[in-house]
């Protein structure tokens, strides 16, 4: 097997998975489940009271 063989390979699969996780990261499917994740950050923040005036 020619190195340029093994190459060409390679790109092709590796490009074969980036899209196969690009198909996944954009499916209807998984979009309510990355929208509660993106949230998480903000679940244990404390609600700031808007009406205190800075210290």
């Amino acid at each position: 097997m020619d190195i340029n063989v093994l190459r060409s390979t390679v790109t092709v699969i590796s490009l074969l998975t980036f899209l196969g996780i690009v198909v996944w990261a954009w499916s209807r499917r998984n979009q309510a489940r990355f929208d509660d994740a993106a949230l998480l950050p903000f679940r244990d923040e404390a609600p700031q009271d808007s009406t205190r005036e800075p210290s």
